[in-house]
């Protein structure tokens, strides 16, 4: 089954993905890959690291001739602020050195404090350097192999953000694989136009405080395949997995398939998706997508609908958040690295990516083959199969 490990620090050399259980002959290039990367530079709000930083990508492994192998992909960023700054092949070189300027105000709402006690450190550089959403790079590089693999069997992903802070996009507009460009056009990644100015509106007061501003949003998975997890154990559950992947992005404190907020408040006989029969198509389908695309931890071949609520983030450009310098005791206010606003836009790119590696672990699983044509064929099978029943 297909599944990724990154490695990493956000000021360090490199950050690095490998994916293992790929089937031979998946077309990829580094320009497919590089596509996905600049997606995640986008949204109004971002700091100016997103301006100079470039995604230096390199296949290292598991590719001969723009193909895969079916051994395990190997891909490396360089991190082209750690080539461009001697400060950086100071602070983080991997030879024995100390730090020369510790730091130690630690930030409310950061992995700082808890880290630092977990593993000992009195440096929180050694505890945010990975727990920066920098490593998000190397995530959406292993997504957008997923997305290659999922678009073999029709699945295409699609996110777009729904709130932005106060402001809020109907619940009625949502985009198709085709509006994609369209809502990455849109400096929020926002579909509805006049909801985008409203959050452009929020990000810029929240800026002119020096503050930061969450947001939720969206992703949309169209074509993804009937039978997908299961329901026999509760790691099999396609929900739990889409919800423990999505909750792992940096900042994402909540996590919702469907309308699963909504409905909890409803009656039952209001909270389900009715079924009918397509005699045209021999499918059955749901009216609605309030369970999200998913029933008893499978797809159910219907629209994925997946929710992401992003906290704001814990640096402010005017840092104004009590805490405790753990050296001295004494309260304070945290410190501050280079930040962004609001990484709401660009949340929503990694949402993607961590349901198309998802996907297509569960696809891997299902499906299986060593080859692509063996996994495409495979799925082809099965999808026949319902046709007979």
């Amino acid at each position: 089954m297909l599944r990724f490990l990154t490695a990493g620090e956000s000021h360090g050399q490199a950050l690095v993905v490998i994916i293992e259980g790929l089937p031979a002959g998946l077309a990829i290039t580094v320009d497919d890959i590089q596509v996905e990367m600049a997606r995640r530079r986008l949204g109004y709000g971002r700091g100016p690291r997103q301006k100079f930083e470039q995604d230096e990508l390199t296949l290292i492994g598991g590719v001969r001739h723009g193909r895969t192998l079916g051994s395990p992909l190997a891909i490396e960023i360089k991190n082209s602020e750690w080539f461009r700054s001697d400060k950086w092949h100071d602070e983080m070189s991997p030879a024995p050195g100390i730090t020369k300027d510790p730091l130690t105000k630690v930030r409310p709402g950061h992995a700082d404090l808890v880290g630092m006690q977990k593993y000992g450190f009195t440096d929180a550089r050694d505890v945010l350097e990975r727990a920066s959403a920098r490593e998000t790079a190397a995530r959406v590089a292993g997504g957008a192999v997923a997305k290659k693999l999922l678009a073999e069997l029709g699945v295409e992903i699609i996110s777009h953000v729904v709130q932005m802070g106060s402001a809020r996009a109907p619940s009625s507009d949502r985009p198709l694989p085709a509006d994609l460009d369209a809502v990455d056009e849109s400096p929020v990644r926002c579909f509805h136009p006049g909801a985008a100015d409203a959050m452009i509106d929020e990000i810029k007061a929240a800026a002119k405080d020096g503050d930061s501003l969450g947001g939720i949003v969206e992703v949309l998975g169209y074509g993804v395949p009937l039978g997908l997890g299961s329901h026999v154990h509760w790691d099999r559950k396609l929900d739990a997995l889409l919800a423990q992947a999505v909750m792992s992005i940096q900042a994402v404190k909540g996590v919702e398939i469907g309308d699963g907020f909504d409905v909890a408040g409803r009656r039952g006989s209001q909270a389900h998706d009715p079924i009918t029969w397509d005699a045209t198509a021999r499918r059955y389908r749901r009216e609605s997508t309030l369970a999200g695309g998913t029933e008893g931890g499978i797809s159910t071949g219907e629209l994925l609908v997946v929710r992401a609520a992003m906290k704001p983030l814990a640096t402010l450009n005017r840092p104004t958040l009590k805490t405790v310098d753990v050296v001295t005791k004494e309260a304070t206010v945290s410190f501050k690295e280079r930040t962004d606003v609001t990484a709401v836009p660009a949340m929503g790119v990694v949402a993607e990516t961590m349901v198309a590696l998802v996907l297509a672990a569960e696809a891997q699983r299902k499906f299986g083959g060593d080859s692509l044509s063996e996994f495409v064929r495979n799925a082809r099978n099965f999808n026949a199969s319902l046709d007979e029943a």
